[in-house]
């Protein structure tokens, strides 16, 4: 099932009797299994009825026991299994998800890791219990999920704020969030979260940010460029190259994937084919232009030089600030 789907069944109050959440995305999995334990039973009947327990403390025999407990002056009870991925034994609890106890919550958080599917516990899960992969969202989706996750709190914001915070926190949901509570914590409901919040709340500056050094680099506008890489090096702790270049990479790669557009001037053309809103869409056809198909590969080979002499590589002593000015002359007039 998609993580929707379970926690909009959580609040309806259909529960379970196992759910199995694994996968490489941590936040989905803790936003359920935290849920479940505040919600499915009251405050009085936790005490007696809600366990909490951890795979690197435990062996199986504990978990299936704890689960077919009988819940105490209350009709169910919950067992969350926090790190599951660290119980060695693991598909041998196919035999209680086979006939799982009908008044339990079962919650088996597998975190960073993927049972396999071919073998009897997975199977038994698909028959009985509730499941989930986790998976990374792609670059491309963060946007859209920073819009979505602040409309659950009453709130929009702008086009150029959602991209500073995608663009300097990256595809971290947990850390994302992290970022927006500072915002909605001063935010009033029903209105919009500008670029002047972000830079005030999260401290990603309006003018110098990564979001704005790529709108730069796609005008080749050198001056601004320039202003922004200064900035850059003197606040190098909060913008290290190996952060500048991976984000560059991902967007120089995207000009490439403009490339190969059949309609390469029509901004929601653009839109659909990047995967990005709008707004960015119409940078990437400047890009586009500024950076025919044999440049943007060329660039994409400087960076991954760069990217490397930035770690140590090929012998080079010369610091990273001076690295990330090199780099970006070079990226300007190749």
């Amino acid at each position: 099932m998609e993580y929707q789907q379970i926690l909009a069944g959580l609040k309806n109050k259909e529960f379970g009797t196992v759910y199995f959440l694994e996968g490489e995305e941590p936040y989905f999995i803790d936003v359920i299994s935290d849920y479940i334990l505040e919600h499915v039973l009251s405050e009085g009947e936790k005490a007696f009825n809600q366990t909490l327990l951890y795979g690197k403390d435990i062996t199986l025999d504990s978990i299936m026991t704890a689960a077919r407990r009988y819940p105490m002056m209350s009709d169910r009870q919950v067992v969350v299994v926090r790190e599951a991925q660290n119980i060695k034994e693991i598909e041998e609890l196919a035999s209680y998800v086979e006939n799982p106890a009908p008044s339990t919550v079962l919650v088996l958080c597998y975190k960073y890791k993927t049972i396999d599917k071919r073998k009897k516990l997975f199977k038994a899960i698909q028959k009985n219990g509730i499941y989930l992969e986790s998976k990374p969202l792609y670059e491309n989706k963060i946007p859209d999920w920073i819009i979505n996750y602040l409309k659950t709190m009453q709130l929009g914001i702008a086009p150029k704020a959602v991209q500073m915070i995608a663009d300097h926190v990256g595809n971290n949901l947990q850390r994302i969030v992290n970022e927006l509570d500072k915002v909605i914590f001063s935010a009033i409901p029903g209105t919009s979260i500008t670029e002047d919040d972000v830079e005030k709340n999260i401290g990603i500056s309006k003018e110098y940010n990564i979001f704005e050094f790529q709108n730069a680099l796609s005008k080749r506008d050198i001056y601004k460029a320039n202003r922004i890489v200064n900035y850059f090096i003197e606040n190098e702790k909060s913008n290290p190259i190996q952060m500048i270049v991976s984000i560059l990479v991902s967007y120089f790669r995207r000009i490439l994937l403009y490339h190969t557009l059949e309609n390469k001037n029509n901004q929601n053309e653009v839109m659909k084919g990047l995967g990005v809103n709008y707004y960015a869409a119409s940078d990437y056809i400047t890009a586009g232009k500024n950076y025919p198909l044999q440049k943007a590969v060329l660039i994409l080979s400087l960076l991954r030089e760069y990217d490397l002499r930035s770690k140590g590589g090929r012998g080079g002593t010369t610091g990273n600030g001076e690295l990330i000015r090199e780099l970006t002359y070079k990226i300007l007039h190749i």
